[in-house]
Parts: C-alpha cells; sequence; structure tokens
C-alpha cells in the first residue's frame, strides 16, 4: 500500500502508506487532519492546463460525521480566481443538489491547503464516490444499446436532471465519461465542476438586457465550457441555458445507440446535423425522431423543461408501437378497406392535418430560399387547411427573429409575422420592443409593450423593457413607474430594482435609492449584479458627502466587477474628496478608459477633461 503527496511540484509524490509526512518535500500525507491520497485518478505531471488533480481518497471524516469512507477528492493546483470560482461554485452544487445520484458533498468538505515550504494554495473539493465505470468505458467494452435499455437509461437521467434543474442548476457537460453506472443498475451524474446556477442575472446575461451598460443592446461575456461534438452552438458563444444540457444528453444517446465515437459521424452539409439512424436500425423513427429533437439546433426548438421530456418518455413506447402497426401489411391493407368503405372524401378529411403540416414544411424550405412571400402564401394555405398549425408557423418565425442578430429590419420583420399567425405570445411582444427602441422606431416600441400587456398586465420583462426605454430618453418619471410596475409583477427582479435604485440618485432621492439598493442586495447572488448594486450605495453616499462609507462601498464594488466604468468615475471624485489625490487619478484613468454606455459617466469625463485643459494655464 502507498499514498500520494497532495503538493504538485513534489519530486518523487508517492510514498509508504505508514508515514506521517512525505519522503520527498516533508508535507503532511494527512489533509486537513482526515483525508489521505489513496491512488490519483488523473495522470499527474506538470503540464500547464491540467489544472485540477483527482484523487481516490481515504476520509476519516469530521466530528460531526466521523467514519472512514473511500471517496474522491478534486484538488485546484493554481489559486487564479476564475479557476477557484468554478470549483467554488462545484462546491456550492453539491451542497444544493440533493439526489442519491447525484456526489454528496458538504460545507466540511471544501477547504483550502498550503504544502510545507510553498506559498500555493490548493483549493480541495471531497466528494462522494460511485462504484462501477463510466459509460464511455462501458460502450467501449459492450457495445451500442437496445432501444428498451437506452429508454430507461434516458428516464433516469432525465429524472436526475429534473432535480438539478429544479435545483436552480444546469450540468452543461454531460457526456458518457460523466456518467457512471452503478453495480445496482441506477446511473449517477458526476463532474459538476462546470455547473452553473440559473438566477434573474444570468438569464439577463444570455438574452443580453441586464439593465447595465453592458446589457443595453450589448452582449455580456458568460464563461463558456466545450466538450467537442457535445457542446451546443449557444454554450459555445458563452450562452449556455438549461436546454443545452438536454443537446449534450441527445448527442450522449446517439453515441450509446450506435456505439460509435461521434467525431466518426457524418454530418448534413445543409443542416449540420449528425448522420447516424442507420448506425442505429435497433431504434424506432418516434424515439430516433426525440432525440434528433434534444439535438436541434436552437434552444427554443428543443423541449424546453425536464417535466415536458419525462411526459414524452411516457408516451414513446405507445408511439412506436403504433409506429410498428403502421408499417406492418395489416395496417397498410386497413386503409385501403378505409378508403373504399368510408369513400374519397371522408379518408381525405382524415389526411387533412397531414396535408397541413406538409404544406407548413414546404413554407420553411420557400422561405430558407428566400422567397418570403411564397412562403406566406404556402403557411396561409397550411391554417385554413388546419388553424392548429398555425401555432408552429408563429415559432417558426419566432425563432427566425431569434437568428437575425446581423439585421434589425429582418428580425422585426419575423417578430411581425410571428405575431401575425400567434397574437397571443407575449414574449413575441417583448423582443419586438427591444428590436424596434434599436431601430429607433418608438412608436413600434410602445405599441409592443402595450400590446403584451393587454395579454399579461404582470409581464415584468416587458415593464423592465419600457422602462430602460423611457430611461434612455430621460423620461425619468415614466421609467420609474415601469420599473416599479416589473418589481411589483416580480419580487425578484433585481434588475429592475437596481435601474430604479439609480432614477433615484438621479433624483436626489438618496435614501430612496440606499433602500432600494439594500433589499436589491438580500436577493441578488450574481457578482457582477451586487457589484452595480454596491455602486449605487457609494454613489448615494458621496452625494450625501459621506466619503468614508462611499469609498467603502465603491471598492467592494471594484472588486466585484473590475470593468464598471461608473464604479472608476465615482471612486475617483470620493478619493479627491478625502485627499487620495494619487489614487484619484489612477481612477480617473479607468473612468475615461473603460468603456461605457451609462449617460452620467459622460458628464464625470467632460467635468475632469476640462479640468485637465485648465491645468497648464493654472501654472502660468
Amino acid at each position: 500500500m502507498s499514498c500520494y503527496c497532495i503538493n504538485p511540484f513534489c519530486d518523487n509524490r508517492q510514498n509508504p502508506n505508514d508515514i506521517e509526512n512525505c519522503l520527498s518535500c516533508g508535507t503532511s500525507l494527512l489533509i486537513n487532519d482526515r483525508i489521505r491520497l489513496v491512488e490519483p485518478l488523473r495522470e499527474l505531471g506538470n503540464n500547464p492546463f491540467n489544472y485540477f488533480e483527482v484523487f481516490e481518497v481515504d476520509d476519516a471524516g469530521t466530528q460531526l460525521n466521523p467514519g472512514l469512507k473511500r471517496r474522491v477528492m478534486k484538488v485546484l493546483k493554481w489559486d487564479t480566481p476564475n479557476l477557484v470560482k468554478l470549483i467554488e461554485h462545484e462546491s456550492l452544487a453539491l451542497q444544493l443538489i440533493q439526489h442519491p445520484n447525484i456526489p454528496e458533498s458538504t460545507v466540511d468538505d471544501f477547504f483550502t491547503f498550503v504544502p510545507k515550504n510553498s506559498r500555493i494554495i490548493l483549493h480541495c473539493l471531497v466528494m462522494d464516490k460511485f462504484e462501477g465505470r463510466n459509460l464511455e468505458q462501458w460502450i467501449e467494452f459492450n457495445g451500442k444499446i437496445s432501444q428498451s435499455l437506452a429508454l430507461e437509461w434516458l428516464k433516469q437521467l432525465v429524472e436526475i436532471l429534473d432535480t438539478v434543474h429544479h435545483s436552480d442548476f444546469f450540468h452543461r457537460d454531460i457526456k458518457p465519461s460523466n456518467i457512471v453506472l452503478q453495480p445496482n443498475g441506477q446511473l449517477a451524474l458526476i463532474d459538476f465542476g462546470t455547473a452553473r446556477r440559473l438566477t434573474n442575472t444570468y438569464l439577463a446575461k444570455v438574452s443580453g438586457s441586464g439593465g447595465t451598460d453592458k446589457g443595453r443592446g450589448g452582449r455580456y461575456e458568460v464563461t463558456s465550457v466545450v466538450t467537442p461534438h457535445y457542446t451546443p452552438l449557444e454554450q459555445i458563444n458563452g450562452q449556455a441555458v438549461p436546454q443545452s444540457d438536454f443537446y449534450s444528453l441527445g448527442r450522449t444517446f446517439v453515441n450509446l445507440i450506435t456505439g460509435i465515437q461521434l467525431m466518426d459521424l457524418p454530418i448534413d452539409k445543409k443542416t449540420g446535423n449528425l448522420i447516424w439512424r442507420d448506425k442505429a436500425r435497433q431504434i424506432d423513427k418516434p424515439f430516433a425522431d426525440f432525440l434528433d429533437e434534444l439535438m436541434a439546433f436552437l434552444p427554443g426548438q428543443r423541449p424546453q423543461t425536464t417535466e415536458i421530456i419525462l411526459q414524452r418518455l411516457k408516451k414513446l413506447p405507445q408511439q412506436s408501437k403504433l409506429y410498428r402497426l403502421r408499417k406492418s401489411k395489416t395496417f397498410v391493407i386497413s386503409v385501403i378497406v378505409a378508403s373504399i368503405t368510408f369513400g374519397v372524401v371522408g379518408f381525405f378529411k382524415i389526411l387533412l392535418p397531414a396535408i397541413a403540416n406538409n404544406l407548413v414544411a414546404q413554407g420553411k424550405k420557400a422561405e430558407a430560399a428566400n422567397d418570403s412571400p411564397l412562403a406566406q402564401n404556402i403557411f396561409d394555405s397550411a391554417v385554413n387547411i388546419n388553424p392548429q398549425v398555425k401555432f408552429s408557423v408563429s415559432e417558426f418565425y419566432f425563432d427566425k427573429g431569434l437568428r437575425s442578430t446581423n439585421s434589425l429590419e429582418l428580425a422585426k420583420k419575423y417578430y411581425e409575422l410571428a405575431i401575425k399567425y400567434n397574437n397571443r405570445n407575449v414574449q413575441i411582444y417583448n423582443n419586438l420592443g427591444i428590436v424596434c427602441k434599436q431601430l429607433q422606431d418608438y412608436k413600434c416600441v410602445t405599441d409592443s409593450y402595450e400590446n403584451g400587456f393587454r395579454l399579461t398586465p404582470n409581464n415584468w420583462e416587458g415593464h423592465y423593457g419600457l422602462g430602460i426605454f423611457y430611461d434612455d430618453q430621460m423620461k425619468y418619471d415614466l421609467a420609474e413607474q415601469q420599473y416599479y410596475l416589473a418589481i411589483k409583477s416580480n419580487s425578484q427582479a433585481i434588475i429592475a430594482i437596481n435601474n430604479l435604485s439609480r432614477l433615484k440618485i438621479i433624483n436626489r432621492d438618496y435614501n430612496t435609492a440606499i433602500a432600494l439598493a439594500t433589499e436589491g442586495l438580500q436577493k441578488a447572488k450574481e457578482p457582477e449584479l451586487q457589484a452595480v448594486l454596491y455602486k449605487n450605495l457609494g454613489w448615494a453616499k458621496f452625494e450625501q458627502k459621506k466619503y468614508s462609507e462611499a469609498k467603502k462601498y465603491l471598492e467592494k464594488a471594484k472588486e466585484l466587477d473590475i470593468q464598471r466604468t461608473s464604479t472608476h468615475c465615482l471612486l475617483a471624485q470620493v478619493q479627491e474628496a478625502l485627499g487620495d489625490v494619487d489614487y484619484a487619478w489612477l481612477s480617473w484613468e479607468a473612468c475615461l478608459l473603460t468603456e461605457s454606455r451609462e449617460p452620467e459617466v459622460f458628464g464625470w469625463r467632460t467635468e475632469v477633461l476640462q479640468r485637465i485643459r485648465l491645468k497648464p494655464s493654472e501654472h502660468e
């Protein structure tokens, strides 16, 4: 038996099991008075891109939870803020997500350790170990799986994801190597190092409307996590959403039911979709169609929730039976008999829904060929035959609007067509309002939001979007009304609370601004949103001439988000008021050089630039 030294820079890390300190570097082999490293689960080495080491460990437990257990410990070798944030997120996820087939980890299982005679700080995360092999290993040995086993495994994984998503997280790295088949036949989902917490702020980031200088027509950069062939495009672009997990899940099952690595499967050059069905003849068309739906190009084209997927999975066995029946000779003969019995007219009525769906498909092809008038004529014909298809046509145009990021005019056209076919979808009106604002079509902005309010008066996103519109127009009274309505409709709309706090400062109602910012901080989880709320607190305190308090809040805001220009501008003014002239000019430099869309920033910049111009004359 042997044990390993935790020091990543140790020359000889393997040691006898019966000693206390590493023979090479002297570091304690008993970590945090409880952990001994038994075996590395990843190859040890000096590769600078291997940020984490993973060990199987013996854990003696804590005073509250004693008892020797074989567990897993992840060790972060580099003490950099972004990587530390990742392992902190993983620890939080494992503490909050409670499921028997997800690794368990408590607050005591996350700690730091400093090797002997070293300045590096190692961040350590201990979690339960699942016995068994991961599905990447399993498929290499056993080959592709049957449809019945695929359905059972898919159901198990979606039930796990249901718990994950309802805990306000999504995984972001589902693939065969992160799924373990246990000896009892149950699957376990592991490696939450890339899991993301779903919050209002995160949704604001990925939708590009955060109520901050970055959110006004700009795009946030959310850390992207990429596993080639398993990661959807929106996640590669740093815009992952819960439905991104469904894409990775679908691709995982294509690997399992074909037994072929995804990189070895051909791709349709027109659609970018995998060509896989001829390699999985054991899979019926209904199940194959469902897997392709999970892997749809756009998140909105995939099932939207785990509940919907579970409902669909319940129906799939019956759909497969019906499919096999329709393919049988008995069914073909029955159709012929039915057409004779009921006559041509009656049989035609039975086929109407199928005809309408076929027309919708033809309309989509015409739109793809840039023949929009023909597409609309075809869609109108389909709706006349079967009014129910109008919802799928509306969704088609809505998705086209979402994808028209390079042409606002085109996006507006598609949203208006989506409304033509379904004028009961409030989200389309919200999106149209945003596009019209960017096009400076102000009547379209107000009309879009008002139409949305007629459908859903408590539509907080609409009130928030209209508030930003009035805010940009410097119609602050109208903006305040909309922000208040957004907060009333959704008390967790922290971005609206933040914007309202800012307007209260502009209107010199500092006490209300402070109260709002404090309320927002009690709810905010994301560092960037906490930063802008602390900035507002510092701004209000500065206006009240409470400079020491203002400095404290602004430095906190800077620590949380160093990119925010307004924080540097305000901090410069506070430092000047406190006599810290040298530090003030460093802050002014950051104020002048960083990008911003906040109108008050332009005023502060103009003021300091005028002072700079006056300096030479002062010395004459």
